[in-house]
């Protein structure tokens, strides 16, 4: 199950860690134009406060991860869906 984490909850030092984390990753694609990681951090911290992108805790995995707020509430419909029909 994955819950949302509101980032003022968490320490300075534990956002940036999951940002700098998130952005680290293989795969991660910010345009045509090559940035620097802290360039990167802080697009992507501004999205953070600003509540275009929710922190997600999977409880399963114990992992964190980092969604745009319209794939976080995709994924809240999908999961009310399921739990009502039973899947």
């Amino acid at each position: 199950m994955a819950v949302e984490v509101p980032w003022k909850s968490l320490s300075a030092d534990a956002l940036n860690g999951i940002i700098e984390s998130f952005v680290s990753r293989e795969g991660t694609d910010y345009g045509e134009q090559e940035q620097t990681l802290e360039n990167k951090c802080q697009q992507l911290a501004q999205a953070v406060k600003s509540g275009r992108v929710i922190i997600v805790f999977d409880e399963d995995s114990e992992t964190c991860n980092l969604l745009t707020k319209e794939e976080w509430n995709g994924l809240q419909n999908r999961s009310a869906e399921d739990e009502y029909f039973g899947w």
